[in-house]
C-alpha cells in the first residue's frame, strides 16, 4: 500500500463555492466553501456523454479536505472510489464531496437558526452548481446522497426532505434511533457540566474556544451534543435548547423536537414514507460493535423502510463486524451498488 497519494484513473477537481445561503450565518462561519468533484475515467474523452451523480457527506467534525487524509495501510475514499470505476465493470458516475462543517463541528445538513441553512445550501446551491459546471444527468433518478455517521444522517433526512432532488441514498452507521444513540449520554454530560463548568454550556463554550481543542476530558462529547441541539432544537431567534436538565433527565418538550428529527421517526410519517417509496435504491449498513450503538439505529431504519412499503429489491442492508471507525472499505461497495442502479 502506497504511503502517499496514488495517481487517479479519473480526475479530482478542487473548487470553492460562494454560498449566498451561508453568507451571514449565525456562527460567522465561512460562506465560501471547498467542493471536490471527481469525474470518472473517460469523462474528458466523451464530450457528449452525461453522468449520474453521487453526493458524499462528511461525518461530525468532518470537513471536505479530510477525505484526502491517509492512515497506514489504507487508502482514502477518493482513491477507493476511483478504483471502482477504473476496473471498468461499474457504470461511471460523478462523485461530489460536500463541505458542511461549522465551528460547532457540524450542521447535521439541516437548516437551523442557530447554525445556518445547510440543507438548502446542499439542495439549492451545490446541486445546481454541479449540474451547471459538469455533464450530469440533471434529474432525481440519477442522483444519490451518501454519508457516514452524521453524514449518513444527512443522507437519510435529505433524501426524505428532497425526493424531488435525490432518488437514492446510502447511510453508513448513520445517526438514527436517538433514544438509543443519544439519550443515554445525557446524565454523564450533565455531570461533566456540573463538575467542570458550573453547569453552564456557555462557560464550557467560552473555555473551549479559548484553548486548544481536546485538551480537557469530555470536550468532544460536550461539543457534539451541543451541536446536535443547535441543529435539532434551536428556537427561531437562535437560542439553543438542550434536551436534558441539570440532573441529566430529559426535558420532554425539547426531546420531542429531537425525536421528530430522528430518521426512524421521520420514516413513519406519511409524507416521508412516500419519499422513501420513491427511492430507486437505499443502502443501509453499520458495524455490530459500533460504539454509539448505531447498528441498532440501522436495524430500526431498515424496519421503518420496510414498514413504509419500500420493496426489498431496492434495499441493501448489512451489519459488518466492525466498530464506528475505519469503515472506508464499505464506501466503494455502496458506491458501486448505487452506480449500477442510477445508471
Amino acid at each position: 500500500m502506497l504511503p502517499w497519494s496514488a495517481e487517479l484513473a479519473g480526475r479530482l477537481d478542487h473548487h470553492v463555492v460562494d454560498s449566498a445561503l451561508l453568507r451571514g450565518n449565525p456562527l460567522g462561519d465561512p460562506h465560501e466553501r471547498p467542493l471536490m468533484v471527481y469525474v470518472p475515467p473517460g469523462y474528458d474523452d466523451a464530450p457528449d456523454r452525461r453522468y449520474p451523480v453521487v453526493y458524499v457527506l462528511q461525518g461530525y467534525t468532518g470537513h471536505v479536505a479530510m477525505w484526502l487524509n491517509r492512515t497506514p495501510f489504507r487508502q482514502p475514499y477518493p482513491e477507493l472510489a476511483d478504483a471502482v470505476f477504473a476496473a471498468g465493470d461499474v457504470p461511471p458516475v460523478i462523485v461530489v464531496y460536500v463541505d458542511a462543517w461549522t465551528s460547532l463541528g457540524g450542521s447535521q445538513y439541516l437548516d437551523s437558526p442557530a447554525t445556518g441553512r445547510y440543507y438548502a445550501y446542499l439542495r439549492d446551491e451545490i446541486v445546481p452548481w454541479v449540474d451547471e459546471h459538469y455533464r450530469t444527468i440533471p434529474d432525481r433518478d440519477h442522483r444519490a446522497v451518501t454519508g457516514k455517521s452524521s453524514g449518513g444522517y444527512g443522507a437519510m433526512v435529505t433524501a426524505m426532505l428532497a425526493p424531488d432532488v435525490f432518488g437514492a441514498l446510502a447511510t453508513h452507521a448513520g445517526d438514527a434511533l436517538f433514544e438509543v444513540c443519544n439519550r443515554p449520554r445525557f446524565p454523564d454530560l450533565a455531570r461533566r457540566l456540573r463538575d467542570m463548568y458550573d453547569g453552564s454550556y456557555e462557560t464550557f463554550l467560552a473555555d473551549f474556544r479559548g484553548r486548544l481543542a481536546g485538551t480537557k476530558e469530555g470536550d468532544l462529547e460536550l461539543l457534539e451534543t451541543y451541536a446536535y441541539a443547535a441543529a435539532y432544537s434551536a428556537d427561531d431567534d437562535g437560542t439553543v435548547r438542550l434536551p436534558f436538565d441539570d440532573t441529566g433527565a430529559v426535558v420532554p418538550e425539547v426531546w420531542r423536537r429531537w425525536v421528530e428529527r430522528d430518521p426512524v421517526t421521520m420514516a413513519g410519517r406519511p409524507e416521508y414514507a412516500e419519499a422513501l417509496r420513491s427511492m430507486r435504491a437505499i443502502w443501509v449498513d453499520a458495524g455490530k460493535r459500533d460504539e454509539y450503538f448505531l447498528d441498532f439505529g440501522a436495524v430500526a431504519f431498515r424496519r421503518a423502510i420496510e414498514a413504509a412499503g419500500v420493496p426489498d429489491d431496492r434495499v441493501c442492508f448489512e451489519l459488518f463486524d466492525a466498530g464506528h471507525g475505519g469503515i472506508e472499505y464499505r464506501y466503494p461497495l455502496a458506491l458501486a451498488w448505487l452506480a449500477r442502479r442510477l445508471s
